[in-house]
């Protein structure tokens, strides 16, 4: 019988599916709980309204009588839902003339007028009037003089522009707006006069169902804003009636009816228990996707992801519909987009907008497009900001582009927007953003984050603890420049953080400070003090205290968790060859374990390569010029097969085809550095006098 696998095996196999050979870090007890009890305050906040839903909203009969418990000045201002939900129903729109449009009917009218003219010369072949003409109105157009027609053709015309400076409704049937035109050719004569009644024709048949009006919805906006900052407050007596049972009610009466606590609200259970549910599962899912990024994510930066999402929603619950997504998506996903990478950034995007209540008349759906949309960039662009200025330019310049785009599709669309309502909320997200950007170092200390910019930052050579480095022990400096060298070039190649690997292995051998001399790169003569010491014991400790005393530098300096952990990793558990085998001669039974690093071992690719650059670095630096690129290839493969059979890289996810690549750019860089040169020739110091 088949065996089903446990759902911890299930997700321990998906996890390995990203990185084989790398083990998860364990959360402890107290850890997971705190995760899942912001877990259950997110699912609880995304679905409390559902436990208070009114029983009747605007446009809903009243159930019953309802009448004002006491006197009562309401103010009154409509909430965005609301107003969305009465624009649905009277639209308020606001037209102005189109010239374009009011050309072509200009022109339409005067071809018309020409062929009139044509017909009274008796000079159209085709006789085809483009109005139906009566027996009286031919007979006058034959009887009439070139100047009478004249006037009649610039009394038309004066009507037309009076028309259409008016504006033309296309919904206005033929009698109504030859009865209208009618009105305007007064100058021509009695009603029933040919003149009149032939130039009312025209200009009917010339305008009907046509239109020179255009929306204009900048204008509507500024109309709307007016009407809203001149909304009166509602005043209500003792006594009278708020609502009459069979009557709509609409958006004033429902806010006089809240205001006065009569709106009755009762629990939807189930709908609560399914938002409740997916809200839930959204925050699990997310920790899932987190951790498969990020086998080796500590339980504070789930809290972080989790915190965040925590407080958009109370952002929500506390302002309601008067909050932007702007306000509420972007920030979040810049802080989690420097910190944990773009796919976290995007797994709380992609939770944070489904667990957005969007209202039933879909007023805010434009909105959270767009936010969603600019979130998106920033997630992606911001993990590759590598500086603090080209974080602040995107603070400057998000803004501008999610103004654009709201107003290019808030403009588009069925619900149009005030243009000041779109600059408050781009200024609100650029202070958001400037104070997100202030944050960023807080986050890093508090919660242990690294950012680009922040290794940046670390990786200048002039910071105090580097200096120290380079001037007290000048030979440890510049064996972690050629490190650096090889490290980076390998991490480029497999795609691992360039930027991580560069700056830790500028730091992994600080600890050498506490005793410069007793490591071979920085002695000047040819007395080692391992020799003088004789003592294998206390040389082992010396080389274990390297890593300790760098630990300890570390802390002392303020070094990020992750660079820390290139001080002892980069050591693993190799064994002290040298002073393993001087304390054999003198007792074959010492144990291995008593001469070995007390890692751990490589938890990343990063340290794993810095284990195999420092393993190469000096047998690389022995090699022959003339040595080809097969023999310098076959020296790193047995250093770095050397720490496979150790098993220094069982927790370091490297595969078989990265380590070969690996291998390929350490002999790509020593080639480069041992590259021939010509030998030029040096002139005697007598010979330069004389020129």
């Amino acid at each position: 019988m088949a065996r089903i696998p446990s759902l911890n095996s299930l997700w321990r196999s998906w996890v390995r599916s990203e990185s084989p050979r790398r083990s998860l870090i364990r959360w402890s007890g107290a850890d997971k709980a705190c995760l899942m009890g912001v877990c259950f305050a997110v699912a609880l906040l995304s679905s409390w309204h559902l436990l208070q839903v009114p029983d009747f909203t605007p446009g809903m009969p009243a159930p019953r009588n309802e009448v004002a418990p006491k006197d009562a000045e309401v103010p009154f201002r409509e909430t965005k839902q609301q107003k969305g939900a009465e624009r649905l129903q009277d639209t308020i729109f606001v037209q102005v003339i189109d010239k374009n449009q009011s050309t072509i009917l200009k022109e339409s009218l005067k071809k018309k007028l020409d062929k009139i003219e044509l017909l009274a010369n008796n000079s159209d072949p085709d006789r085809i009037a483009p109005v139906n003409i009566s027996g009286i109105e031919e007979k006058w157009l034959l009887k009439s003089s070139k100047s009478r027609r004249k006037e009649w053709k610039k009394e038309v015309e004066l009507a037309a522009n009076r028309m259409l400076k008016q504006g033309l409704v296309n919904t206005i049937g033929f009698e109504e707006l030859r009865e209208a035109a009618s009105l305007q050719l007064e100058q021509l004569g009695k009603k029933e006069s040919p003149s009149r009644s032939l130039g009312s024709k025209l200009l009917a048949r010339t305008f009907h169902r046509n239109s020179n009006l255009r929306q204009d919805r900048s204008l509507q906006g500024l109309l709307e804003d007016t009407i809203n900052k001149q909304t009166p407050p509602i005043k209500v007596k003792k006594g009278d009636y708020i609502t009459r049972k069979g009557e709509l009610i609409n958006s004033q009466d429902y806010f006089v009816l809240n205001h006065f606590n009569l709106v009755p609200k009762s629990p939807r259970f189930i709908p609560f228990i399914g938002t409740f549910g997916e809200a839930l599962a959204s925050c699990g899912v997310l920790l899932l996707i987190m951790r498969r990024e990020k086998p080796r994510l500590q339980a504070r930066h789930g809290l972080l992801a989790l915190g965040l999402m925590l407080t958009a929603q109370i952002s929500k619950v506390w302002f309601g519909t008067a909050l932007s997504p702007l306000a509420v998506l972007v920030p979040p996903t810049l802080l989690l987009s420097q910190g944990l990478g773009a796919t976290s950034a995007i797994a709380w995007l992609a939770v944070g907008s489904l667990l957005w209540q969007i209202p039933a008349n879909g007023v805010d759906e434009s909105r959270l497009m767009v936010a969603c949309a600019v979130s998106a960039v920033v997630a992606f662009q911001g993990g590759r900001m590598r500086s603090r200025a080209q974080l602040l330019q995107m603070a400057f310049l998000l803004p501008f582009g999610a103004l654009l785009g709201e107003w290019f599709f808030l403009r588009g669309g069925e619900i149009p927007n005030s243009s000041d309502e779109l600059v408050y909320e781009a200024l609100v997200l650029g202070g958001l953003l400037m104070l997100a950007i202030l944050l960023i170092p807080i986050l890093e200390t508090t919660f242990g984050l690294i950012t680009k910019a922040r290794l940046m930052e670390l990786a200048d050579q002039e910071r105090p603890l580097l200096r120290r480095l380079s001037s007290e022990a000048p030979g440890t400096f510049e064996h972690t420049l050629m490190i650096c060298g090889l490290a980076e070039e390998g991490a480029r190649r497999i795609g691992a953080d360039v930027d991580l690997i560069r700056t830790g292995s500028l730091y992994h051998d600080v600890g050498k400070l506490h005793a410069p001399e007793w490591f071979i790169e920085n002695q000047t003569d040819e007395v080692n003090p391992h020799d003088q010491l004789n003592d294998p014991y206390a040389s082992a400790n010396i080389l274990q205290a390297h890593v300790d005393e760098g630990l300890k530098l570390a802390r002392r300096h303020g070094l990020p968790g992750p660079i820390a952990d290139f001080i002892p990793e980069h050591q693993g558990t190799l064994k002290m060859g040298y002073f393993l085998h001087q304390a054999r001669k003198k007792d074959s039974t010492v144990t291995e374990s008593r001469f070995r690093y007390q890692g751990p071992i490589p938890s990343c690719r990063e340290t794993a390569i810095l284990m195999l650059a420092d393993g190469c670095e000096a047998a690389l630096r022995s090699l022959d010029p003339k040595t080809t690129n097969e023999e310098a290839s076959l020296t790193v493969r047995k250093i770095v097969e050397s720490r496979q059979l150790d098993g220094q890289l069982k927790e370091s996810s490297l595969t078989r085809a990265e380590v070969e690549i690996v291998i390929q750019a350490f002999v790509n860089v020593w080639r480069r550095m041992r590259h021939r040169r010509i030998p030029y020739p040096i002139p005697s110091t007598k010979q330069s006098f004389t020129a």
